[in-house]
């Protein structure tokens, strides 16, 4: 659901120019923890389940409007979630933040756009690096290798406030 939200909402984006800034923040202690694993091997063709997942890629709309996209990361951002945020034109995360590429681990690479944003932002040796090995990195490392643009502190939204009138 939050994958086929995302598609929707840079998709819109993408398409309309007055749509100057594009702001991704999350709800709750953590920016993501990426795919929903439960959708892996639903399907006995992986060609077939490619392609389902596929028709809903947020990073194919994420890419014609990455230059407005601005990313705040808090806490756990792994896989998919990484993967978007590396796309954007600014970057950001509080002190606590951690990065994680897992897919390796689980016999699958970065399929949300990761080999192409992650090593924008990286460089190829250390997003291979970081997709071989699946080692999490901190603010202070993800600073210093250009994933992230600046350590900032900014509280994590506040489901409560969602809803209020």
């Amino acid at each position: 659901a939050i994958r086929d939200a995302l598609y929707d909402a840079f998709t819109l984006a993408a398409t309309d120019a007055d749509i100057r800034r594009v702001t991704l923040r999350s709800v709750g202690p953590a920016f993501g923890i990426g795919a929903d694993l439960d959708e892996f091997g639903t399907t006995c063709d992986p060609a077939l389940a490619h392609a389902i997942r596929g028709r809903t890629l947020p990073a194919l709309p994420l890419a014609r409007c990455a230059d407005r996209l601005d990313v705040h990361v808090q806490g756990a951002c792994v896989g998919s979630a990484l993967e978007i945020a590396a796309f954007a034109a600014r970057v950001t995360a509080s002190p606590g933040a951690w990065f994680q590429l897992p897919e390796l681990a689980m016999g699958v690479i970065p399929g949300a756009g990761g080999c192409v944003s992650v090593p924008r932002r990286i460089g190829r040796q250390r997003a291979t690096a970081m997709i071989l090995s699946g080692r999490r990195i901190g603010a202070a490392t993800a600073l210093d290798w250009g994933l992230i643009d600046a350590v900032m502190d900014q509280p994590p939204v506040d489901p409560g406030l969602l809803n209020s009138d």
